[in-house]
C-alpha cells in the first residue's frame, strides 16, 4: 500500500509539472475549396479530433472567410456549440502595417458584432499576421483601442508554419487526388514538435520556467487530416493540454513586449526587447517551414513547382 501511494504521489508531482500547451485555431471557419475534403467536412473532422482528446480550443474567426454567410455560421456555430472560445481575427485579415489604424478598428469591431452573439464569445484578439504594427501610432492606438473595449491580445508563444506545409498538401493533392502524403504527414508532425521543444527552451531561457503555451495552428485542411495526430502526439511528449484561458492567466501573457520584427512568437519578440537578438535556433523558427520543405523536395515529395 506504502509503495502505491508513493507512486501515485510521485505521478501526481510529474502531472503538477508537466508542460502546458492551449490549441488555438485561426482563420475559421474557412469555406474556400480544398481536395479530398469540403469545408464541412474540414470543420467536423477538427472538432471530432478536439473531441476525441477532449481538449477545449479557441477559434479565431475571420468572419470574411465565410462566417458571415448562410452556409458558413452553422460551421462557426458548432464550435461555439461545443464549448470551445471564439475569437475576434478581423473580417477579412487586412495586414495592419498596411492599412490604417482607423481601418484595421473597424475590421475588429465588425468581426465582433457577429462573435458576441455567441456563446463562448471572449474578448480576444489575434493580430492577423501577429502584427501588431510598424509604427508607434499603430501599436499605441491599438492597445489603447483594446483597454477602451476591454479587449486583450491573444498572444501566441508557439508560431508554427502550418499554413505553408498546408499549401504544399493541397498542391500535391490538387495534382493527384490520391496521391501518397504519408511524407508530408510526418514532416508535419516533426515540424510541430520541432517548434513545442524550441519555444519551450526558449520560455526557459527568457523566463527561467515553462510557461504555459499556447500554440498557434490554421482552420485548413492539413489539420483537418492530422490535427487528431497533433494532439496525441503532444500527450505523448508528456504535455497537458489546457484551455486557452487557463494558458492567458500565466502572468507571461501580460507583457507587451515591443516587436523588432513583423509576426512571430511573442517570446522571439519578448527576447529582441530585452535585446537578446538572435538565440540559438532562431533561424529554424524564423523559416516559415523551409527545413521541411526542402527535405520533402529532396525525397521527391513535393514537385519542383511547388513554391513558397
Amino acid at each position: 500500500m506504502k509503495l502505491i501511494a508513493a507512486l501515485a504521489a510521485a505521478l501526481a508531482v510529474s502531472l503538477a509539472q508537466a508542460q502546458t500547451l492551449a490549441i488555438t485555431i485561426d482563420d475559421g471557419p474557412n469555406l474556400a475549396a480544398t481536395p479530398r475534403l469540403s469545408a464541412l467536412e474540414r470543420n467536423q473532422a477538427m472538432l471530432a479530433a478536439l473531441a476525441k482528446h477532449r481538449v477545449q480550443a479557441a477559434l479565431f474567426v475571420t468572419s470574411g472567410f465565410g462566417a458571415d454567410t448562410a452556409p458558413g455560421l452553422p460551421l462557426l456555430q458548432a464550435w461555439s456549440k461545443a464549448g470551445h472560445a471564439i475569437g475576434n481575427h478581423t473580417v477579412t485579415h487586412p495586414d495592419l502595417e498596411k492599412v490604417s489604424l482607423a481601418e484595421y478598428q473597424k475590421e475588429v469591431l465588425a468581426c465582433d458584432r457577429l462573435i458576441s452573439t455567441l456563446p463562448g464569445y471572449q474578448k480576444w484578439l489575434r493580430f492577423t499576421y501577429l502584427r501588431e504594427g510598424n509604427t508607434p501610432e499603430k501599436i499605441e492606438g491599438m492597445r489603447s483601442f483594446l483597454r477602451e473595449k476591454g479587449y486583450r491580445n491573444a498572444h501566441v508563444s508557439i508560431d508554427t508554419s502550418d499554413w505553408r506545409l498546408n499549401e504544399a498538401l493541397e498542391e500535391v493533392l490538387t495534382q493527384n487526388p490520391k496521391a501518397d502524403v504519408s511524407a508530408i504527414r510526418s514532416a508535419y508532425l516533426a515540424h510541430i514538435k520541432q517548434r513545442m521543444l524550441a519555444y519551450r527552451e526558449l520560455s526557459h531561457t527568457l523566463q527561467g520556467r515553462d510557461i504555459a503555451q499556447v500554440m498557434l495552428l490554421h482552420h485548413n485542411l492539413i489539420n483537418a487530416m492530422w490535427l487528431d495526430d497533433v494532439l496525441a502526439q503532444a500527450k505523448d511528449m508528456g504535455w497537458k493540454i489546457i484551455t486557452p484561458a487557463e494558458a492567458y492567466a500565466d502572468p507571461v501573457y501580460t507583457l507587451e513586449p515591443v516587436r523588432k520584427a513583423a509576426g512571430q512568437s511573442m517570446l522571439l519578440s519578448l527576447g529582441r526587447t530585452l535585446g537578446r537578438g538572435w538565440m540559438p535556433g532562431g533561424a529554424r523558427l524564423m523559416d516559415d517551414g523551409d527545413y521541411e520543405i526542402g527535405q520533402l523536395r529532396a525525397n521527391g515529395t513535393l514537385p519542383a513547382q511547388v513554391k513558397k
